[in-house]
């Protein structure tokens, strides 16, 4: 019954840019705001000061994983890890703040 848990992962990726890079990423953005909206990316971010990327994702397996990164117009640019996560919490796994009148 495990297996069938959806699972939290981190992707840490490391990117290069050449001359088509800044092409595809419209594209891209398109993409991850896709998996944005089906609830599959709970958060996205990046750094052009280190080259880096982040991605926070619910999957059933790594495998699913690297299917969702394969997809990206971006994926050729890309080294990356993958990591399950044990734990993972912040702000909007919580219930709102009680506000009385």
């Amino acid at each position: 019954m495990e297996d069938l848990l959806l699972r939290k992962y981190q992707v840490t990726i490391n990117f290069f840019i050449d001359e088509d890079f800044r092409t595809l990423v419209p594209s891209h953005r398109t993409y991850i705001n896709y998996l944005i909206n089906k609830g599959i990316i709970d958060s996205y971010s990046v750094s052009m000061e280190s080259y880096k990327s982040w991605i926070m994702l619910t999957a059933d397996s790594r495998e699913q994983v690297l299917d969702y990164l394969q997809k990206s117009p971006l994926f050729k640019y890309w080294t990356f890890e993958i990591d399950e996560l044990f734990v993972y919490d912040g702000q909007t796994y919580r219930l709102p703040a009680l506000q009385l009148n």
